[in-house]
């Protein structure tokens, strides 16, 4: 026998538990489907077990999509203040860490109990570890088959995620029904994910390993200062997943280490103040001794400042302001935090989350054509895009 209800959500990690819950409040019988054992596992592993849930600063320039302007609808109707009262609500304490990003005080599992008790009080049916074998579209109602029933809905929300960390079960379902839908999709590709490097480069990372730099690291007119880190497998920290979101096969990255000083001005003043000062030492002065050694040792420059002529200064001066980094390609989904591309923001409407060509067809959270920066942006989306299509599902 063929169970009915008014809203059908598949998928119920951060997006589709927040439309669940709105859908509910609103008096329609919601069923959660989701895959997993276990619910919201990207909310549970992210910010070191924290949850970076979301950030002070969200708004439209920290998205990537296609069509940038159509994630202003969304946060105006749902913002970051909006999700914060709820999570006052449940006295979740919380903190603000650098640039905006607010995490939990003691576990990512507070936010998750926090949306299913929410789920609970507006009386949505979840149901775990089902998956959706068959969906068929017929007189304007949805037709969805699990490996034990079918379910009738007059909407369906797709909020199935991106391709990124499939060991959580990552799948592209979604993207497979925008297809039958005949919708348009972007295409996808890693975003927030570490970059890979040729073994010239690994190796000085590796004498490197554990050194920071407060280094500005950009790809044409594109830039980010929030540090990066030498380790053993290349060049991390959250400047270079950031950048990874603009990278192309074949861009180079252009790093200055130490984008508070023009190096060269400062080596010429130190050259003529203190000419018998040793320049490994005067490099040691703005960069960690060990990456100040091997700059040096790499550009074959010793000695006291006072022997070198304009030109050696000028090649050093550039390997620190300018270092030019060509990656080899990123490590995937497999480490990707979130996946760039999808379902193109052309299709829906950017007020309600619905298709334009199908009533009753809703796409959101990762799984459309909209990619935040690092630091609780993609979370933030999934709260609003989420609310939106719960309001009108």
């Amino acid at each position: 026998m063929n169970k009915k209800y008014d809203v059908v959500i598949i998928g119920a990690g951060a997006a589709g538990m927040m439309s669940a819950i709105e859908a509910g409040k609103r008096g329609r019988r919601t069923l959660l489907i989701d895959h997993s054992k276990k619910i919201g596992e990207k909310i549970r592993i992210s910010g070191g077990g924290r949850c970076n849930f979301t950030n002070i600063n969200a708004n439209s320039s920290k998205y990537i999509s296609s069509n940038p302007s159509f994630i202003i609808s969304a946060l105006n109707q749902y913002s970051h203040e909006s999700f914060i009262s709820l999570v006052k609500k449940y006295k979740i304490k919380y903190h603000e860490k650098k640039l905006g990003q607010l995490f939990c005080d003691n576990s990512a599992q507070q936010i998750i109990d926090m949306l299913l008790k929410e789920c609970e009080l507006a009386n949505v049916t979840l149901k775990i570890e089902t998956k959706v074998v068959e969906l068929n579209y017929k007189e304007k109602i949805f037709i969805i088959r699990d490996n034990m029933e079918t379910y009738l809905s007059s909407s369906l929300i797709i909020a199935t995620g991106g391709l990124s960390v499939p060991k959580i079960g990552a799948s592209k379902f979604g993207y497979d029904v925008a297809k039958q839908f005949n919708l348009n999709i972007i295409d996808t590709s890693p975003a927030l994910v570490p970059l890979t490097f040729n073994e010239k480069i690994l190796n000085k990372c590796k004498l490197l390993a554990g050194v920071s730099a407060n280094a500005i690291i950009s790809i044409n007119r594109t830039f980010f200062e929030e540090g990066m880190l030498f380790t053993h497998r290349g060049l991390s920290g959250p400047s270079i997943l950031q950048i990874s979101s603009y990278w192309k096969e074949g861009d180079f990255l252009n790093i200055d280490l130490c984008p508070e000083k023009n190096i060269y001005d400062v080596l010429l003043k130190n050259r003529k103040k203190s000419p018998k000062q040793n320049i490994n030492i005067i490099v040691s002065s703005f960069l960690a001794k060990r990456l100040a050694a091997i700059i040096c040792e790499e550009n074959k420059i010793t000695g006291n400042i006072g022997e070198l002529s304009n030109k050696n200064i000028k090649k050093l001066a550039e390997s620190i302001n300018n270092w030019i980094v060509e990656p080899l390609g990123t490590e995937g989904y497999r480490t990707a935090e979130v996946t760039l591309g999808g379902v193109d923001t052309k299709e829906l409407s950017s007020k309600t989350m619905m298709s334009k060509k199908y009533p009753g067809l809703f796409f959101i959270g990762e799984v459309v054509d909209v990619t935040g920066y690092l630091g609780g942006y993609n979370f933030q989306w999934a709260w609003s895009s989420g609310y939106v299509a719960g309001q009108y599902a």
